[in-house]
């Protein structure tokens, strides 16, 4: 056991967004060296609290080379990418930075799912399926719509919830597991109240990253690796290294180069993810194309059958459980949301901050390549 490790995660993790936020201000604050902005938000917390992400340059300000550290793009991720973060600070990563090097924080993107423990934006969107060109046609997905109604059902219990469960199995029966998956996670643009919807324009969290990246002049630079903190998927507690399709296969290249064999590739087949639509890689592929890395760090927490129900709850509150959102009903669901993102063990956290470290120092070194 790494007492030490132990020691930090307890330190790091948060009981909920407001906590996490404080903590980030103090750390920077600490470190004394970073340049802090407050980005706020129009949203508003379960109170009624401000809202807001946070970032913390290190660094040159005109370095060529950055590291840029993402949480809570899927709100209720963010405890892990929010002590993630921390953990940098507390360990003075920013201490190693050398001439020409620079890290940028940027803790909860997304702060409304983060404070209400929701893996969407204000907006109902998933944000990692938000960044496509909303000029273009949008992505279709046909076995979306045909399970539409069955995924976020009127009812939650009942003849309405038993037929539902019953079309569900019917299509994963006659299409297979696959297919299942692609229908209900890979992206939708057509049901705003469903899981995993894309929008139907930017959101306000994609329109706060365009701004930190503008005020910050990211897109000037020679070199910029990404790593966005999410939870979900995959085996409990292991930090798999995603590339996503927009970067194609010299991007899996590249991140390979930095990281090593462990980083995987939809294109390949060894991620636990599928090919998505609207990434927030497509967005740093746009603006930085071949001077870029971008990897998701993603830790697995409970299989992803343990995550339907949740996320069916979620949104059936917000479609049609409105007037329970405030009570004990509404809290549990938001609980249950929690819990299947953020694993609150001991185990499980001093994995997640065994294996950022490790990441953490590849990525530092991967600027001086």
């Amino acid at each position: 056991m790494n007492t030490r490790i132990l020691d930090a995660a307890n330190k790091h993790f948060a009981s909920n967004y407001f906590e996490a936020r404080q903590k980030f201000r103090d750390y920077v604050g600490e470190a004394g060296a970073g340049e802090a902005r407050v980005y706020t938000s129009p949203a508003r917390g379960p109170g009624g609290e401000e809202l807001s992400t946070d970032v913390a340059w290190f660094g040159d300000r005109q370095a060529s080379r950055i590291g840029v550290l993402i949480s809570a793009t899927h709100g209720a991720e963010g405890y892990c990418g929010s002590a993630a973060q921390l953990d940098w600070l507390a360990e003075l990563g920013y201490e190693k930075l050398k001439p020409d090097e620079a890290m940028l924080l940027i803790h909860a993107i997304n702060p409304y799912g983060f404070a209400w423990d929701r893996r969407v934006t204000q907006e109902g969107c998933d944000l990692n399926r938000n960044f496509i060109d909303f000029t273009a046609p949008l992505p279709q997905n046909e076995g979306y719509d045909v399970l539409a109604d069955s995924l976020v059902p009127s009812a939650l219990d009942g003849a309405v919830f038993a037929a539902a469960e019953a079309a569900i199995e019917k299509y994963r029966s006659r299409y297979g597991e696959t297919a299942y998956r692609k229908a209900r996670t890979t992206g939708q643009y057509r049901h705003p109240t469903g899981m995993f919807f894309g929008g139907f324009g930017p959101t306000v969290a994609r329109q706060t990253l365009e701004r930190i990246v503008s005020d910050y002049s990211i897109a000037s630079r020679q070199l910029v690796l990404v790593i966005d903190y999410h939870t979900g998927l995959g085996p409990y507690g292991y930090g798999e290294l995603q590339c996503e399709q927009a970067s194609g296969m010299i991007g899996y290249q590249r991140a390979r180069d930095i990281f090593g064999h462990s980083v995987t590739s939809p294109d390949l087949g060894t991620s636990s993810s599928l090919v998505l639509n609207g990434t927030q890689d497509d967005y740093w592929q746009r603006i930085l194309g071949d001077r870029h890395v971008y990897v998701c760090l993603e830790f697995g927490t409970y299989p992803p059958e343990a995550a339907r129900p949740v996320l069916r709850a979620d949104h059936w509150l917000y479609a049609f459980g409105k007037a329970q959102i405030h009570t004990d009903f509404g809290r549990e669901v938001r609980r249950g949301v929690k819990q299947h993102y953020y694993p609150d063990r001991p185990d499980w956290k001093e994995m997640v901050l065994y294996r950022s470290r490790q990441v953490h120092r590849q990525m530092m070194e991967g600027m001086r390549t």
